[in-house]
């Protein structure tokens, strides 16, 4: 899944990217209002974390844009201001939720999860494929009883197909929605990826699930496929 966030304090920012990442989101950071103002209308995101205190553009104005010209991704405001005046303004604006600061990066994830469940596109907690179970919540996947470790990009990766079985992914959206904006789709890294993943979902069963299309990308073998809440 891929996340924008926009805020000002660099150091703020480059600590909530990190942990973000660990967890297997692809982040983009924007430091002021008009540039996540830009990013989320050129850029495919599943959430949006925005500061309220923004320079050139506020946050609230933000929200209130996005909404105006149908941005339809949750939106997840961060501010020091924590009155009830401040809240109802904020999710008046358009905000999903509202997280004031300081707050624990559990929270945090917590309510991402929580947002991106509410979404209009369902993350559900376990994706079935076939034989190949994927956990959403603790990032486990298996298959056929055996459980296949995975680092943070194999996760993104393996969730990334397993949210569309049956469909062709190009390298365009595979980097958008794995890696950040800086990210090179025409890297062989993709490629170095997807072997990698292949081969630890295709250890000691028969079927290969990761199939190739030349010129195309890659694809998930459709299948049964079951979604659990």
């Amino acid at each position: 899944m891929r996340v924008l966030l926009v805020e000002d304090e660099p150091d703020m920012a480059a600590l909530i990217a990190k942990g973000l990442r660990n967890e297997s989101y692809a982040v983009d950071v924007a430091g002021d209002g008009q540039e996540g103002m830009y990013q989320a209308e050129v850029n495919d995101y599943d959430l949006v974390i925005l500061d309220v205190r923004l320079p050139l553009k506020d946050g609230l104005t933000v929200c209130r844009e996005l909404r105006e010209r149908s941005f339809h991704s949750p939106i997840l405001m961060l501010t020091a201001l924590d009155g009830a005046e401040d809240v109802v303004n904020g999710l008046n604006s358009g905000a999903d939720d509202y997280l004031p600061k300081p707050f624990d990066f559990r929270v945090l994830l917590a309510r991402m999860r929580a947002l991106l469940r509410r979404a209009e596109t369902l993350r559900p907690n376990v994706i079935q494929v076939r034989d190949l179970s994927l956990n959403t919540l603790d990032h486990t996947a298996s298959r056929g009883g055996r459980l296949i470790p995975l680092t943070a990009k194999e996760y993104s990766l393996l969730e990334l197909f397993m949210l569309h079985p049956g469909q062709v992914l190009g390298r365009a959206k595979i980097a958008e929605h794995v890696w950040d904006e800086d990210f090179d789709p025409f890297s062989n890294l993709i490629d170095v990826y997807v072997n990698r993943l292949r081969k630890k979902i295709d250890r000691g069963s028969e079927a290969s699930l990761i199939q190739t299309r030349r010129s195309e990308g890659y694809m998930l073998a459709p299948g049964a496929t079951e979604a659990h809440a």
